[in-house]
């Protein structure tokens, strides 16, 4: 078992490379850092800035082991779906990116929406939507539904 996790670990490390060393800049210029469930997160500052220049009002993104934030709310409120996405980075390694982006172009041009149409957004938001049913705190709610989805679901095709 410790094996079996070590060598996704391992699969996944370029990406979470990239997302660490984006973060690792990111506290240069004002961000901060923390390590949650396994994950290294990083938050404010240089990441936030660029996180407000992505569609779809994203507030999370994960690249491998790493996640990066707009803030700490923002992270603690999209960890159940951003530790979906690390499941995928262990299964798909460097093939995770070009996957994800030709789902989204896929969807683009059947005419669907790019983001919340895109296979890997909606296995990552039918299943932080299964853990949050498990958690019947209010406020957990309330910010899932500020992540975007549609009645806490999402879109299935």
């Amino acid at each position: 078992m410790i094996l079996r996790k070590t060598l996704k670990v391992i699969w996944a490390s370029p990406n979470t490379l990239l997302g660490s060393l984006l973060g690792l800049v990111g506290i240069l210029f004002g961000g901060k850092a923390q390590f949650a469930r396994g994950a290294f997160e990083y938050h404010s500052g240089l990441v936030a800035w660029l996180l407000r220049r992505f569609p779809n009002n994203v507030c999370a993104m994960t690249l491998g082991h790493s996640i990066i934030g707009i803030d700490k709310e923002s992270l603690e409120a999209a960890r159940d779906h951003e530790h979906v996405h690390i499941r995928q980075y262990e299964r798909w390694g460097l093939f995770f990116i070009p996957a994800y982006f030709l789902s989204s172009a896929y969807m683009k041009y059947k005419g669907k929406n790019p983001y919340y149409d895109n296979h890997f957004e909606v296995e990552a938001y039918r299943i932080a939507a299964v853990n949050l049913r498990r958690d019947s705190t209010n406020s957990k709610e309330a910010r899932f539904e500020n992540l975007g989805s549609i009645d806490g679901q999402a879109n299935e095709s």
